[in-house]
């Protein structure tokens, strides 16, 4: 095969390009025979964030472990969630209010 070394990577020559795509329709076409090597599914995560298609091994582990709530324990269940992203709001915000007044007060005087 002739190659053409005008820089540090090595190309292969036009004359060539034929022979070279020659070679690659040769090979032997990828097999999948479905087998899982590592299982990279983690619980709790969702598949895929742009895709909704739900694989039937996912539907068979969801349709074990779901829940049924009723309307009030969903409403707790917000509400709870509300409440402790206000709690941390809160405290986070309270701080800084604590820190620009010993800023005023105390360290700028």
């Amino acid at each position: 095969m002739k190659t053409a070394t005008s820089s540090p990577a090595t190309f292969i020559a036009r004359t060539d390009w034929k022979e070279h795509l020659e070679k690659e329709d040769k090979k032997k076409e990828y097999f999948d025979d479905g087998r899982v090597i590592a299982d990279m599914s983690v619980d709790g995560m969702r598949r895929s964030l742009f895709s909704r298609r739900k694989s039937k091994q996912h539907q068979e582990k969801k349709s074990e472990s779901e829940i049924e709530l009723t309307f009030r324990e969903r409403v707790s269940v917000v509400l709870g969630v509300i409440s402790g992203y206000f709690l941390f709001g809160l405290i986070v915000f309270g701080g800084f209010a604590l820190f620009i007044l010993f800023c005023i007060k105390v360290w700028f005087k």
